[in-house]
Formats: C-alpha cells, structure tokens, sequence
C-alpha cells in the first residue's frame, strides 16, 4: 500500500513515521501542495495524504481517479478544500473528525490573553530592557460576554474554558447541542451582545464572509474577533477597514482568507505580494498566528494514528467510520450510519 503524502512537514514526518512503525505502510513525502500541476507525483500510489491548503478541486480529483487511486485521505478535520460532491462515485474521501479538540480552544484563548494583555507587547519591550507600563492597559475577561460560534466539539471546550475565567457565554449554531445548558442565540442577537467572538464552525458555501460590511456594523464598537477555523469565515478587507473605523478593537486570527501560498512558508526573506495580509500584520491589535492551533505533539499523533486507520479500514473493511460524502448532512438521503461506504 502506497501513500502520496502531499504539502510534508517535519513534524508531519516525524509523527506519520511514528506512527507507521512497522513500515506497513509506504509513504513518500512531497513538501509541494497537491494542485492540477502536483497530481502527477502520485502516480503509482494508492492513496494521496492532504492538508488544508492543498487544491482538490475537479481537475485534482479526474486526474487522480485516471490514475486508479482510490481514496483521498485527509488529515485534518475541515474539508472545504475538496469537492465532495464532484468526488461522489468517483473516488472516496475520509477526514480525521477529531484531534485534538483541546489544542485549537487552548489556542484561541491564548490568543485573547495575549491580545488584550498586551503580553506580545511587553514580550518585545522587554527584550530591550524596557519595563515601562504605559500603552499595556488590558481588560478583565470576567463578567465579559462571549459569543461563540460553532459549538461542536472545539466550541464546546473553549465555552468551558471561558466559563472558568466567569465569563457571560451565549452562542450561535445551525445545529444547537440539546440539553447542553448553552444560551443559543440568533447570529444577528450574538452580533449584538457579545464583547468577543470567537470562531468554531466548518467554512460553507452558507457562511463564507458571514464576518462582512454589514454584520461588522451590528457589532459592538471594539468588539474582540478570534477566528481559529477557517479564514475565509471573514471578509479580510471588510475586516481591514472595521479595525480602522475603530468599530473592532482587536483581532486574533489564526487562519487568514487568502493563506494557502503564504501560511506554513518562510517568507522572513522576502515581500510579501498580499497587500491584506501586510496591513493586517502591521496593525497593532491585531495578532496573526501561521494556522499552528491544532499544533501540539498529541493532536499530531492522533491525526497521524486516524488518517492510517481510515486507510486500513477502507482497504480491508470496505469501508471507513470517517467517510466524508456531500450526502450526509442530508438526513433525508443519508441515515449517517458510516457502517459501509457512501458509494
């Protein structure tokens, strides 16, 4: 069993070698992202291994199935990034549902912590020996108001790490968790009320830039933005000018709209070509991490050990438990057992 393993990082390595052990499987890493220009460096393999940034688009999955691979195997938990539906009946797809939920809320926090105590800022003056406190001024989280949007798994966590820290939660989701004790809300009544936002939903075609112009203006003026899941969630440039306006006071952002050529790089060296990204970064209350939330030596093993699960279980069962089909979240047509697969 062959697997192409696309957009390979050294701790990819590491950890997928770890968890291949007995070599049952045979993996050749490739640094470049999988597009219809890369596909070809899976001929021969099995299976394609892929991240969030690579493309695997309609062009992406002919070219694989011409080249008789049967499953793409993602190894994170979004899948925005696939055409699911093109992929039906030509080729399967399985995801890794869950990581490590506790890495991407701990993140987030960290984010907020670090923005609004200004410990970045202190960080650097104090590499140069200054200990002056002027310009460092934060706010307390507790009794401030929360709006969460998203609570699976991650969202969940995350409201209970706020609830520590005797925040105010209300949340929003298509989807509210029954008998979970959460406050749901509408989206436009969570605009309205929350000191902070934070974001924990899968991107879709629904809520692509549902952080826009207009819901920035239904926010409260210096409101919070902690985005950890996917960046186009929001509109950069709307984004860009709301910071100006004053009307958001700070932005934490992990993942960013137009990340795919530039996150995970090292481009200490050079200028960057995204205008956006450059005023972002140069702003003073905004923090931009590199998409590194879910980065922590156990969501890296679990991610490794599940996507070389759903490989084994596809091959010898017939089947995988985390089969991705664009048919499930369509109860009428989809019972959602996973118990064979979707095609």
């Amino acid at each position: 069993m062959k697997i192409a393993f696309f957009d390979a990082k050294d701790y990819d390595k590491n950890s997928f070698i770890r968890a291949n052990g007995d070599d049952r499987y045979e993996i050749v890493f490739y640094e470049t992202r999988l597009t219809k220009d890369t596909c070809r460096l899976a001929e021969g393999c099995d299976v394609v291994c892929v991240f969030v940034n690579d493309d695997v688009n309609r062009e992406v999955i002919d070219e694989l199935v011409k080249m008789n691979i049967r499953l793409i195997a993602l190894r994170c938990a979004g899948y925005n990034n696939v055409d699911i539906e093109y992929a039906y009946g030509k080729i399967h797809v399985v995801r890794v549902p869950a990581y490590s939920p506790y890495a991407v809320a701990e993140h987030a926090m960290a984010l907020l912590l670090t923005s609004i105590r200004r410990i970045h800022k202190a960080y650097i003056r104090t590499k140069d020996f200054n200990f002056s406190l002027n310009g460092l001024t934060g706010f307390d989280l507790h009794g401030k108001t929360v709006g969460v949007v998203g609570t699976g798994k991650i969202g969940r966590i995350f409201i209970d790490i706020c609830r520590g820290f005797g925040m105010n939660i209300i949340a929003y989701d298509k989807f509210p968790a029954a008998d979970s004790g959460i406050e749901y809300v509408t989206l436009e009544e969570l605009w309205a009320r929350a000191d902070i936002i934070s974001f924990h939903c899968p991107l879709t075609d629904e809520n692509r830039h549902m952080v826009n112009a207009s819901t920035i203006a239904q926010m409260k003026k210096g409101v919070v933005l902690i985005n950890t899941s996917r960046g186009a969630l929001i509109d950069a440039e709307a984004l860009v000018e709301g910071i100006k306006a004053r009307q958001i006071g700070a932005a934490c952002l992990d993942v960013y709209e137009e990340e795919s050529n530039v996150f995970f790089h090292d481009y200490s060296g050079h200028i960057v070509d995204d205008d956006i990204l450059a005023r972002l970064i140069s702003m003073p209350n905004v923090i931009v991490t590199s998409h590194q939330a879910f980065l922590t030596e156990e969501a890296l093993s679990n991610i490794a050990d599940t996507t070389l699960k759903n490989v084994g279980e596809f091959f010898e069962n017939e089947y995988s438990a985390n089969e991705v089909c664009y048919k499930c979240p369509q109860l009428k047509e989809c019972r959602q057992e996973h118990n064979k697969k979707c095609f």
